[in-house]
């Protein structure tokens, strides 16, 4: 006996199993060429004055690479390795030449609780090893829980140091409290101390470091280079993921505002708009699970300057946005199926660079 779906279940069927990519053209005007090869998670990278290669990976492993020869640097902080939670970020400092600081965010331990929680640290490296470790900014408390640790690295045009920190799964807590950590963006002075316009340094019980909060697990972060504003982009829950520009005290709604709703397909709430809360400037839904953050502003690639591109780890794409007026306008896929894109970065020879997980580093290249 054979079955026919009815009319409304096919329909049905279709519509659910439909993703955000189906609605992006794929963009084939570019190979690539892996350049760092056999990484498993390489969640964050920078270019160093000589041409050379950090890399960090997931697991705990700082690599330096020059010359096509790997190098683990030694003598890292203690790293609570735990589902999201590893060895994460890493920026120089904007004077790095002068001062050789290098700043990276971590899952620590540190803390009289079980667990770990996100980290700041800047040292410097010298024969391959760490020296004059300053740990900057450390969250409370420590949690057993592996997820939404964030967490990216900025710095602005008036070298204040800015860094993300996912709600580590305690949504009904800590985003919206700024009397903890959580769930917030955070600004600093390079040498980690607390700027005195921070917008709740004025606050009894608040965390003065505290610039933004109502986040859920920003993994993008990236300044603006006309504007020099911090964006953002943030996991939502199934569906929602956003972008945002980060503003002084602004409150960007999580979990009293979303576009998304429960991985089960319940409601988290019935609000995407409260009065006191940012709009995000753009939001996926279905998510794309966003990662990676970067603006062109080479010539490398045509026309493209001024895009932004941001890594899908859900659908192993890397995703080029078209701004116009702070509003995203077009999105092509790049890359397509090549892996979940973790990084992104502009290299100083104006070609883009991809931390694309199980893969390496690779290059992006235009077809001739």
């Amino acid at each position: 006996m054979s079955f026919k779906a009815p009319l409304f279940y096919t329909i049905f069927l279709l519509s659910f199993c439909t993703c955000a990519q189906d609605k992006n053209p794929i963009n084939s005007n570019h190979t690539y060429e892996i350049i760092i090869p056999d990484l498993d998670i390489p969640w964050g990278f920078v270019f160093l004055p000589d041409g050379s290669i950090l890399i960090t990976e997931r697991d705990g492993k700082l690599i330096h690479f020059s010359n096509n020869i790997k190098t683990e640097i030694t003598n890292l902080p203690e790293i609570y390795v735990r589902g999201q939670g590893g060895l994460m970020d890493i920026k120089l400092h904007p004077n790095y030449k002068e001062n050789g600081w290098i700043y990276f965010t971590y899952a620590s331990p540190e803390g009289s609780e079980k667990g770990g929680n996100t980290a700041l640290m800047r040292a410097k490296i010298k024969n391959n090893s760490l020296i004059e470790k300053e740990l900057l900014y450390k969250a409370s408390p420590n949690s057993t829980k592996g997820q939404h640790f964030g967490s990216r690295i900025t710095f602005d045009n008036e070298g204040f140091i800015y860094f993300s920190i996912g709600e580590r799964g305690d949504r009904d807590t800590n985003p919206q409290d700024i009397t903890r950590d959580c769930g917030k963006v955070y600004r600093l002075h390079d040498d980690g101390s607390i700027p005195l316009d921070n917008p709740f340094v004025n606050i009894p019980n608040a965390k003065k470091a505290i610039y933004s909060y109502g986040h859920r697990n920003p993994q993008g972060m990236v300044k603006h280079p006309v504007t020099g504003e911090i964006w953002t982009h943030e996991h939502g829950p199934k569906g929602g993921d956003e972008i945002n520009i980060i503003k002084a005290g602004k409150n960007y709604g999580w979990p009293k505002i979303t576009y998304g709703i429960n991985y089960i397909g319940t409601k988290i709430t019935k609000n995407t708009s409260l009065p006191g809360m940012e709009q995000p400037l753009h939001y996926w839904d279905p998510s794309i699970a966003p990662s990676g953050m970067e603006f062109i502003t080479s010539d490398t690639y045509p026309d493209w300057n001024g895009n932004l591109l941001i890594g899908s780890l859900k659908f192993n794409y890397l995703n080029k946005c078209v701004i116009e007026n702070d509003k995203v306008i077009k999105e092509e896929r790049l890359l397509d199926d090549l892996g979940r894109i973790r990084c992104i970065n502009q290299g100083p020879d104006g070609y883009i660079y991809v931390g694309v997980e199980n893969v390496g580093i690779v290059k992006l290249i235009p077809k001739k």
